[in-house]
């Protein structure tokens, strides 16, 4: 059995922003106090609005930090995995008759293809990445 596994390049795991967001929020009030105890009110809104607005950013990052597609290749099956914003899609494959094309022009991916399934692969990997990893998958298919 052999795996091929790509990631997106994240520099905070989840665990590491919540961490981070909750120092955030707890610097941010105690500022938006300061100033509300020396008689400035409108503060309240302006710390609401940059809560809000690093709030909806951190979620957005948060859904696709631990996005990641999976190659497993194990006799004849091989099995396509991708976890994209917490949803996972797997497709099986049969190693013989499998194709799989090079990236066209300026595109960034491959497909793993077989008759009426296609799958797009690559998205985390650099085009000298794809060229290496299309090559190792062409070792494992008959």
């Amino acid at each position: 059995m052999k795996i091929w596994k790509m990631r997106r390049n994240c520099a905070l795991t989840p665990g590491q922003l919540l961490k981070f967001y909750i120092a955030l929020v707890v610097l941010s009030l105690t500022v938006a106090t300061g100033f509300l105890l020396a008689g400035v009110k409108i503060i309240l809104i302006f710390t609401a609005i940059e809560l809000t607005a690093v709030t909806v950013g951190f979620l957005i990052y948060c859904r696709h930090a631990l996005d990641f597609e999976a190659v497993e290749i194990s006799g004849t099956q091989l099995l396509v995995r991708k976890f994209i914003a917490y949803k996972e899609t797997v497709m099986e494959f049969n190693t013989r008759w499998v194709r799989l094309s090079q990236p066209e022009g300026n595109r960034k991916v491959f497909f793993v293809e077989q008759t009426g399934q296609k799958v797009e692969l690559g998205q985390f990997l650099r085009p000298e990445q794809i060229k290496s990893l299309i090559a190792e998958l062409r070792a494992y298919l008959g």
